[in-house]
């Protein structure tokens, strides 16, 4: 497995451009609260609840998530937990105050991020990352938060 370094510097080489990083600070956050949405409106096979959260499909992808961040860095895993659970409080606020079923809202939500991310790799002249790696998918949230680490001073 690749360092958090590479990982962030590789990633990095396609979001040069200011246009593209400032959609991709909008856009990557809704994708994966889209994604958390998706998966949270997916019926589990079991009603299990741990501490009041229930245990779904959103649930455990994040877990999987979680263990792979977890693996490249402690400190950004921690700060991703964070934002995983704010990511599955938001779901269960949007999906109590929608007029409409959660999963309709997201992805009508994911599609318009997902052109935004395309304008924006337009602009910078690159194919986003995830076309030579899927992992990347996973590295877009961790590429934010190394940036408001860096600016905090905090370790990656």
């Amino acid at each position: 497995m690749r360092d958090i370094h590479s990982l962030l510097e590789e990633y990095g080489d396609s979001h040069r451009n200011p246009v593209n990083k400032a959609i991709h600070w909008v856009a990557v956050p809704v994708i994966v609260w889209t994604v958390v949405a998706l998966l949270w409106s997916i019926p589990a096979p079991v009603g299990i609840e741990i501490a009041t959260v229930p245990l779904n499909w959103a649930v455990f992808v994040l877990i999987l998530a979680q263990v792979y961040w977890f693996r490249l860095s402690v400190n950004l895993g921690l700060g991703l937990l964070l934002y995983n659970l704010a990511m599955i409080y938001l779901t269960v606020m949007i999906g109590a105050a929608s007029p409409w079923p959660l999963w309709q809202l997201a992805i009508a939500v994911f599609v318009v991020a997902w052109i935004l991310q395309f304008i924006g790799h337009a602009v910078e002249g690159k194919r986003p990352s995830f076309f030579r790696d899927l992992q990347f998918l996973l590295i877009g949230p961790a590429w934010l938060l190394a940036f408001i680490y860096r600016a905090l001073g905090l370790k990656v």
